[in-house]
């Protein structure tokens, strides 16, 4: 699946960190009923390969890998069956690697040097992270204007309370947050209230024209 297809079917890309596979799969379960088919699994703790591996098992739902931060991440979390990598930044190592294995990648560029070498790989979708500290959509929209072929994903400071100010702007692919699976709820094992967010989330989206 392209990074554009997968932003069409999820305008809302939930940044999940689990400690263990059953974590993993509850969310998942909990993300499908909510109506989100993809996690972006970040690999900031040891279960994140494993994780990866059993959650993309689960019929219907496309598993990322996030916070890939060199090759080596990279090639585990393609391994465990991540079917897009998302970095907190540009790596060119990571970005030649990932686009060698024929998977997508986004990594994240906040300022016009970090832009160009994403272009100068043929990238037209970058991470935009953290977005609330790097300028939010006043940055992003000044960006878009002297690349205008460039579409955004922000992270960062996106909530539900201002979702649909994001998704409203033409130039933004589609948002990742974590509110929705807040590792509190993961912890408390608290799936209902967690497909609940989900839910609301697209509900948001689609209220937007997503």
């Amino acid at each position: 699946m392209s990074l554009h297809d997968l932003f069409t079917s999820n305008p809302v890309i939930p940044v999940v960190v689990v400690d263990s596979v059953d974590q993993g799969i509850n969310v998942a379960h909990a993300l499908l009923a909510g109506g989100i088919t993809t996690a972006e699994v970040t690999f900031r703790t040891a279960a994140a390969p494993d994780a990866i591996r059993e959650m993309s098992r689960i019929d219907g739902l496309n598993v990322g890998a996030g916070t890939v931060l060199n090759v080596a991440q990279a090639e585990a979390a393609i391994k465990a069956g991540a079917t897009y990598i998302v970095s907190p930044g540009f790596s060119a190592n990571v970005v030649r690697y990932c686009q060698e294995a024929g998977v997508p990648v986004l990594p994240a560029c906040t300022d016009g040097t970090l832009i160009m070498a994403a272009l100068e790989y043929g990238l037209d979708t970058v991470k935009f992270f953290p977005a609330n500290i790097m300028g939010g959509i006043p940055a992003m929209s000044s960006f878009a204007s002297v690349f205008p072929q460039l579409r955004f994903v922000p992270t960062g400071g996106v909530n539900a309370q201002n979702l649909a100010e994001y998704l409203a702007v033409p130039h933004i692919a589609a948002c990742g947050g974590s509110w929705m699976v807040d590792k509190k709820l993961i912890h408390a094992n608290q799936w209902d209230t967690i497909t609940s967010l989900c839910a609301q989330a697209m509900t948001i989206a689609k209220e937007t024209g997503r």
